[in-house]
């Protein structure tokens, strides 16, 4: 072979090794769900979501100034990256608001369930879907189907629709199905029941001792009828949950015997699974966000979530997800069966 021949073998070879990384980034990419520091897309913010591929984004009130600011820096991002993203936001109603007077202020859940009508939260539903599809919003990490216990952290309080698992899985499935049949996603909340949790995990990780059985009979009830509502999503907690026999000190986020052996084979869910914040007290407290992003994506999350705005916290994540793909960590054919799934949501809800 001549040195001309060696060149363009040689090119060829760095060609390839390019285009594998750049689909690798885009892989690993695909499974974020970050945040952005303030209301602009910098040429440093546009820079940094190209770099880590991130296809989705959860909003709070710091980057929302006004209807017409937010939508143009969603659509501003989208331009420069070239892509699509999915724009997610907690709006339950109540205290959980990120977008002030330029929405409808609904009540908090508790108030809704109290009413004891679940076409109400159907109708809330329904409304909040037409609205947030105005500010360029696709998912709404909504409703809680918590079943709150008397002597439980406020963490989630008023943010559930009350102690009676019946009601909770009425007023829960109905407003899934008043914001997805109106366009938007749903997503139930805290995987397998944050209700009886005795600190808030925002803060520190703590322990749920209930019995299988009582889990079982109060709060799966509220998520099963969630899967069977065809709720698109179902968001996981940073809890420990003694009942599933895993060893002291594991959360549900890192559970596979939850994620994988409850929710997706017992109760059949085949929609995208979401961890909760990874920056949260609980799971700062015990890990490095890269070790915690990998534990996750084991664990069988679809989409981590990054919710502090801090780039330097995503790009950890990244590149540890990165080096445990590449170390042969992280199993490749869940990965892209978890893209498979976000492609799902992203055709349905992004049109």
């Amino acid at each position: 072979m001549g040195d001309a021949a060696r060149q363009l073998a040689g090119g060829g070879v760095l060609w390839y090794l390019a285009a594998v990384m750049y689909r690798d980034a885009a892989l690993i990419g695909s499974h974020l769900a970050i945040s952005l520091p303030g209301s602009e897309a910098t040429e440093e913010v546009i820079a940094h979501v190209r770099r880590i591929q991130a296809k989705s984004v959860v909003v709070f009130s710091r980057n929302f100034a006004s209807p017409e600011q937010f939508t143009q820096l969603i659509h501003r991002l989208e331009d420069a990256l070239g892509w699509r993203l999915l724009v997610m936001v907690d709006h339950e109603g109540g205290r959980i608001n990120r977008f002030g007077a330029a929405v409808t202020q609904f009540p908090d859940a508790l108030t809704v369930g109290r009413a004891g009508d679940p076409q109400a939260a159907a109708r809330q539903g329904a409304i909040e879907a037409q609205e947030l599809k105005r500010l360029a919003v696709q998912v709404n990490l909504a409703p809680c189907v918590d079943v709150i216990v008397e002597g439980s952290d406020p963490v989630i309080g008023d943010r559930s629709y009350g102690s009676d698992p019946v009601l909770v899985s009425q007023c829960g499935a109905a407003r899934i199905q008043g914001l997805q049949s109106h366009g938007v996603a749903a997503c139930a909340k805290h995987f397998p029941g944050l209700g009886a949790v005795p600190r808030d995990p925002h803060r520190i990780l703590s322990d749920i001792d209930l019995d299988r059985e009582t889990i079982d009979r109060v709060h799966l009830p509220p998520f099963r009828a969630a899967i069977e509502a065809g709720v698109a999503m179902v968001m996981s907690s940073h809890v420990r949950y003694r009942a599933f026999g895993d060893p002291p000190g594991r959360p549900a986020t890192f559970s596979p015997a939850i994620m994988h052996g409850l929710l997706r084979t017992q109760l059949r869910f085949t929609g995208l699974v979401l961890s909760d914040d990874l920056e949260m007290g609980a799971i700062r407290s015990g890990w490095s966000m890269g070790k915690a992003a990998v534990r996750a994506a084991q664990a069988g999350h679809d989409l981590l979530l990054f919710c502090s705005g801090n780039l330097r916290v995503q790009l950890e994540a990244f590149s540890s997800l990165r080096k445990a793909y590449g170390e042969g960590r992280l199993d490749d054919a869940e990965l892209k069966a978890g893209l498979t799934r976000l492609e799902d949501v992203r055709e349905k809800f992004l049109g």
